[in-house]
């Protein structure tokens, strides 16, 4: 049962997978690329015990962001239809109106203008639950958990990992300019510092023109 609280190919091109494997011994982060025929969900299934181990994965209104979790049950789920040794926690970290308008700099009627940005936000984050619910149906994997948590969404996927002890967090790759990544800051370089666990960064395949 989803709550609040198979196999299908995915792309015709193969999908580039940045895995940042935490080393505890040595505390460094070391690099895997695999492409999309790499069976990354046997390597981690190998390690599992009788408890599922947790794959939080970080989740918005982005095609990035659907491709990624399409991508996630394709490759973790979808090999072991009911007898998953993962546990799936979908994380949609919702920004502050203060943080949402402060982007556009001071003006005049902020006071007004705030709970209108709230009531987006929060229309956002139910419509983003609803996505992750129905790409989730599609691939038959119903053992999810939904999350909405207010904050920046580097530090709530961090939070996420601790407070889920989350084995792997998989974040998708929105390709921002680097104008962008200096003004925002990159979800997934924070993370692959900052996570105490594996870190994987899904692309999406560049369409070819």
């Amino acid at each position: 049962m989803i709550t609040d609280d198979r196999p299908t190919p995915v792309a015709a091109a193969p999908t580039m997978v940045v895995c940042y494997l935490l080393s505890p011994a040595r505390h460094t982060i070391r690099t895997l690329r695999f492409q999309r025929e790499g069976n990354w969900a046997s390597i981690m299934a190998a390690k599992t015990t009788t408890e599922k181990s947790v794959i939080v994965m970080g989740f918005d209104d982005s095609q990035h962001s659907f491709y990624t979790l399409n991508w996630t049950l394709d490759h973790f789920f979808a090999p072991f239809a009911s007898n998953t040794p993962f546990k799936l926690v979908v994380v949609h970290a919702k920004p502050s109106p203060s943080t949402v308008v402060g982007l556009y700099g001071p003006g005049p009627g902020v006071d007004i203008v705030l709970p209108v940005v709230e009531r987006n936000l929060m229309s956002v984050a139910a419509r983003v639950v609803e996505k992750a619910k129905e790409i989730c149906t599609s691939k038959s994997m119903n053992d999810v958990l939904v999350e909405i948590v207010d904050g920046d969404s580097r530090v709530v996927l961090c939070e996420a990992v601790e407070k889920h002890n989350a084995s792997i967090l998989v974040v998708g790759s929105h390709g921002h300019g680097a104008i962008k990544r200096a003004v925002l800051g990159s979800v997934s370089d924070y993370c692959t510092h900052h996570a105490h666990c594996s870190v994987m960064i899904v692309k999406m395949p560049k369409i070819k023109h």
